[in-house]
């Protein structure tokens, strides 16, 4: 399936920064299951300072701004030619060692909630096993935007039983290691069936099995990926995939506006 995505973000300020940096991880790579035919990633208001590939294998842009602007644009576009490869990714690459993504984080730490969640995954064959962890934590946590945040850790976001695809995705790697599995956060694009516009990226989950590499499991839509998803980073929770991060100093008050487009 060939997509044409564009993510539009738009910050704006009350009053000059005296300094701001941000890192972006808003660039896909060609891999198995994609190949990248066009990208571009345009900032007005703020200059590029480095370019590289980070040690989860994403391509990372820092962006600083200093002073006079009062409006930060930053738009990623391209066009992204997909595979439906039945969630496959394929052997495990890059700098990273397959022990880090069983390691626990703030986001993904496990307390009785998950362990209980974990012991319930049932299964002969390992891909079994994390189908049905996979639907269960769709069953126990319902999709409901403004419920959490970025800083929701997966145990609470379980207890609450409600959150959104970063939720569903933390719950889900914190049980995957539990099982003795490794598994990575992974942020992206999503095709809809009913809308191009969206009002945020998406993310899902991959774990590592033997014999087949690392396989995507959408808790979000009770699915793997397919062709209609676009990877764009990965790591072991939000933090080390978020399509934006940064810090920024002085007084001025910000205002966030995202759009994002996803159409074939």
């Amino acid at each position: 399936m060939r997509l044409r995505i564009t993510h539009h973000s738009e910050y704006r300020y009350d009053a000059p920064l005296a300094y701001a940096l941000q890192r972006l991880r808003l660039v896909p790579r060609s891999g198995p299951t994609q190949e990248v035919i066009e990208w571009s990633l345009r900032t007005d208001g703020a200059a590029q300072e480095v370019q590289f590939i980070d040690g989860f294998g994403n391509d990372t842009r820092l962006i600083s701004i200093d002073g006079e602007p009062h409006t930060i644009v930053i738009e990623a576009s391209g066009i992204v030619e997909t595979r439906d490869t039945a969630g496959v990714t394929g052997r495990h690459q890059g700098l990273a060692p397959l022990w880090l993504f069983q390691q626990e984080t703030t986001l993904c730490s496990a307390g009785d909630g998950i362990s209980a969640l974990a012991k319930r995954a049932e299964g002969e064959a390992d891909v079994e096993r994390l189908h049905s962890l996979m639907a269960l934590v769709r069953e126990e946590v319902a999709y409901r935007i403004g419920t959490t945040d970025a800083g929701t850790p997966a145990e609470e976001a379980l207890t609450n039983g409600q959150g959104v695809c970063q939720d569903h995705t933390h719950i889900f790697l914190t049980a995957a290691r539990l099982m003795g599995f490794p598994a990575r956060y992974v942020s992206g694009y999503l095709r809809m069936d009913d809308t191009d516009e969206q009002a945020a990226s998406h993310a899902w989950a991959e774990a590592h099995l033997d014999g087949l590499g690392w396989v995507a499991f959408d808790c979000s839509n009770g699915i793997s990926a397919d062709d209609r998803y676009v990877r764009v980073a990965t790591g072991r929770d939000y933090r080390d995939a978020m399509p934006i991060m940064g810090i920024r100093i002085g007084m001025a008050q910000e205002e966030l506006a995202v759009q994002i487009t996803v159409e074939q």
